[in-house]
């Protein structure tokens, strides 16, 4: 292990209301404040833990994975909810998922009116669950829901975030070696020695899925986001299936929107708030080695020993002085931006002592 590290005895049937939007944000700005005393007596009370499902499409595995998790999960004796994100599927996800919940009162749906992608799907689920451990697993039946317990576990060894690693994968060469090289170049690009990056089943503290700011396709680098906001993240090799219903929703194009993704996830958890660390370190190598080439033509010419009509690198060199200052000037841009749109900066804090 690396680090960078079926029927249960029925709870409480929901959770007590929400607070005030202006109350979830001082939460979300504060994540290791308490939450709200639970209610005693014959009142609903929290869930202990909180099941993401993002699914499109997955009609023929719902019952079957439906049935693995209440087992799963029965063994905890714990309060929990499942929360399934329908994200606009066009089969029949949405009415077996209705008639699912008809049968067990742990099952919460949010059904979107067209499919928007695995990280919409997550952003909203990670807005909605309230307990104090949040898990997440596809729903096509690879991720096996009996490793729950097994993560839980991992959280309580000090971790804030453990990921799941398929290290014995099931699927074709053509999807597992492609995911291998991303996962290298990703960890060595982040610096966080994880095997397996985009693994769907993985274990959150509460504060974590409240503090990370999930769009686009950037669910395959919470991780990342998680470790700049501060959290301890770890690693635990999971059983992966093979797939039994369907097919896989993603192409190949998802490897090259996955780099695209890769440069978003390290610009605005490095570099948001110092834009211009990163634009006027390459601004100025530029200008340097422009002045750098042109410098030592010059004084060749000036000694007679060329002609800088006929030397293109003379030209280069005033090339890269150019693109250099321009490169600068956006990094100078990006902060003035940043300063006059600057909002209160949130700080992950992870004890307060008084």
């Amino acid at each position: 292990m690396t680090e960078q590290t079926p029927d249960s005895p029925e709870p409480q049937d929901r959770p007590a209301a929400p607070p005030a939007p202006a109350q979830q944000q001082n939460q979300q700005r504060r994540p290791q404040q308490q939450r709200p005393q639970q209610q005693r007596g014959n009142q609903p009370q929290w869930p202990d833990l909180s099941v993401v499902i993002p699914l499109y499409n997955e009609e023929e595995s719902l019952k079957e994975l439906h049935q693995q998790l209440r087992w799963a999960l029965g063994r905890m004796n714990l309060r929990y909810e499942l929360l399934f994100i329908d994200d606009g599927s066009t089969d029949r996800s949405f009415q077996v998922l209705r008639d699912l919940k008809r049968t067990d009162k742990h099952i919460k749906i949010i059904r979107f009116r067209r499919n928007y992608g695995k990280s919409a799907a997550l952003s909203v689920g990670f807005e909605k669950a309230q307990g104090n451990i949040v898990v997440t697993l596809d729903a096509d039946l690879q991720d096996d829901p009996a490793e729950i317990p097994s993560l839980k576990k991992r959280l309580d060894d000090g971790f804030d975030l453990v990921s799941g690693w398929k290290k014995k994968r099931r699927d074709p060469i053509s999807k597992t070696l492609p995911s291998r090289f991303f996962n290298f170049v990703t960890a060595r690009l982040t610096g966080i020695r994880i095997h397996d990056f985009n693994c769907g089943l993985k274990a959150y503290r509460r504060e974590v899925v409240k503090s990370v700011k999930l769009y686009g396709e950037l669910h395959r680098y919470v991780p990342v986001l998680a470790h700049w906001e501060g959290f301890r993240i770890g690693e635990m090799v999971v059983q992966h299936r093979p797939r039994k219903f369907g097919k896989s929703k993603f192409g190949m194009g998802r490897f090259w929107r996955g780099f695209l993704d890769l440069l978003t996830a390290l610009f605005t958890t490095r570099y948001l708030r110092r834009p211009l660390h990163l634009f006027g370190f390459w601004g100025l190598a530029a200008v340097c080695a422009g002045l750098a080439i042109d410098g030592w033509l010059a004084i060749e010419w000036y000694l007679g020993l060329t002609s800088l009509s006929n030397r293109p690198l003379f030209l280069g060199g005033i090339l890269l002085i150019i693109v250099g200052i321009q490169f600068i000037s956006i990094g100078l841009l990006g902060e003035i931006i940043s300063k006059t749109r600057a909002v209160e900066t949130e700080y992950q804090v992870r004890e307060f002592i008084k």
